[in-house]
């Protein structure tokens, strides 16, 4: 209940959205960037592995083929049984063909042969001393793809080794450790090549999606194409339970420091070291000659941003986050700097009325804190009456010892608001108390035919035998005031005579009581 009057509850759930939202935002581009960076850097390294897996294979058939070289000079019948066998261990070929003067003049899958090499693979120009196509098929395995290599012999022009090899693109779909966001690849050059997508040739550029990456073989014209999906689904969907999941706690944990940087106890503090309590006085005469005898001091809090916190909020507040000590030696502090302008306005004698809590008479530092502040009034001037509340409960052998030792020392002890606490009773049976504080809500039964009416005759009667002096809170008519003076209540208190006054006030009250008494008696007075 306290924050709402000086916390900013909406601005601080604005800040709290608006902070968990931004750093949402940042976590889900850090994120977006990061996986984005990983994915790169993946696709690097998936093509130049497979860059590097290539250029092995095709170093190593380029090595088999120097060897065959030599081979193009001699009758076919001759080394056939040498072509074959290296065509059988060579991973990928399909068959060797040696060609001399432009002509095929050996294959390792049919022997002997004699053909122009232009006759079977147009696309073939073996002016170039390497030259590479692909092929839809073989005359031996029509309908699947293959690629198709030349080596021009170094040492005589027209001549050389023709092989074709199985596109087999298997080795190379399962070289990548990751395929989470890998779709597929394509071997060829310029629009022709084959690929993990179909059985057919296919142009690399005209696929569903462009390559995400496109390297070039070692010393070959030819290609690997890396395709890849634009974003994992996945990928995104983890970075958005991420970003919304940062920016909820985010937005909890900002909330959770402001309201701690603004938590009500260190705002209490704060006001304490800030000067922003202050004490009015409210007056209580005497029944009998309805004069002033004294004053109750009541501690006010003005926020500079909320205003007045009532009461009840702050000393509620202060007693659960066990802060009542501090406020209480605040509250004394305060009423001693106001001591002798009240030494100058009320009479010796005069009853001053302070609030203990229960929290704070348990206090190790009570007994100290009373005796300080009595020694910062004016000697032998004020009855000092220490009222205590029933909020909390009293230890009864703590409690009985304090309040013994405050009657050796000559203190006045009350119990204030009787009849609104859990323990009233109680309290009368084990304690011993000289003054009983009625509650405002028995005295406005009075005059109506209530539950309370008769009850409160009870309470008086309880008081008479119980010999306490009876004081009446919350007096607002005069007919409250005049049945109160009938039954003998010994002094009244409450907005009939006046509302509480700060210290100007009552200076002001001393020389000009109808001003601020509102009561219709004129004899109520400050006897000075």
């Amino acid at each position: 209940m306290l924050t709402h009057y000086f916390s900013t509850g909406r601005r601080v759930w604005l800040i709290s959205i608006l902070s968990g939202l931004l750093v949402g935002l940042l976590v889900g581009c850090a994120h977006f960037a990061a996986i984005y960076h990983e994915r790169e850097t993946r696709f690097d390294n998936i093509t130049g592995h497979l860059q590097h897996y290539l250029n092995d294979a095709f170093h190593e058939l380029h090595s088999t083929i120097d060897a065959l070289q030599p081979l193009t000079q001699y009758p076919c019948a001759d080394i056939v049984s040498e072509l074959t066998t290296r065509a059988a261990f060579t991973l990928n070929v399909r068959a060797f063909l040696l060609i001399n003067r432009g002509r095929v003049v050996c294959s390792s899958a049919t022997g002997a042969m004699d053909s122009a090499l232009d006759d079977l693979v147009p696309g073939i120009d073996i002016r170039k001393p390497i030259d590479i196509s692909v092929l839809p098929g073989t005359p031996m395995m029509p309908g699947k793809t293959a690629i198709a290599l030349w080596m021009r012999n170094p040492q005589q022009a027209d001549s050389g080794v023709f092989t074709s090899l199985n596109a087999n693109l298997t080795p190379l779909l399962l070289y990548p450790s990751r395929r989470d966001d890998f779709s597929g690849i394509a071997v060829g050059f310029d629009h022709v090549a084959i690929s993990s997508f179909s059985h057919q040739l296919v142009d690399p550029y005209k696929l569903n999606q462009p390559p995400v990456r496109e390297v070039r073989l070692d010393g070959l014209p030819l290609n690997v194409y890396l395709y890849a999906s634009a974003w994992p689904k996945e990928n995104l969907q983890f970075t958005l339970l991420l970003a919304v999941m940062s920016a909820l706690i985010s937005c909890v944990l900002c909330f959770y420091i402001i309201t701690l940087r603004r938590h009500p106890g260190k705002e209490l503090l704060a006001a304490i070291r800030n000067n922003q309590f202050y004490v009015v006085y409210q007056p209580v005469i005497d029944s009998s000659t309805m004069k002033i005898a004294g004053v109750e001091a009541l501690m006010r809090w003005k926020h500079p941003e909320a205003g007045e916190i009532p009461p009840d909020v702050f000393i509620h507040f202060a007693e659960t986050q066990n802060l009542i000590v501090p406020l209480t030696r605040h509250l004394f502090k305060l009423i001693a700097h106001d001591a002798l302008t009240l030494q100058n306005v009320l009479p010796p004698g005069s009853r001053l009325g302070v609030n203990i809590a229960p929290g704070h008479l348990h206090a190790d530092s009570f007994c100290q804190d009373i005796r300080s502040f009595v020694s910062s009034l004016p000697a032998s001037h004020f009855q000092l009456v220490l009222e205590m509340t029933e909020r909390d409960m009293l230890n009864e052998k703590v409690a009985t010892q304090l309040f013994d030792w405050l009657h050796e020392e000559g203190f006045l002890i009350a119990i204030d608001d009787f009849g609104t606490g859990h323990s009233a009773l109680i309290y009368l049976e084990r304690f011993r108390f000289d003054y009983l504080k009625i509650d405002r809500g028995f005295i406005a039964a009075i005059g109506t035919e209530t539950i309370t009416s008769p009850v409160l005759d009870t309470v008086l009667s309880l008081a008479k035998r119980m010999h306490l002096t009876t004081v009446a809170e919350g007096v607002e008519t005069p007919e409250q005031a005049s049945w109160l003076c009938e039954r003998g209540v010994n002094y009244l208190q409450g907005y009939w005579i006046s509302r509480p006054l700060t210290l100007m006030q009552l200076v002001a009250a001393h020389d000009e009581p109808a001003k601020y008494f509102r009561s219709s008696q004129p004899s109520i007075t400050i006897q000075g």
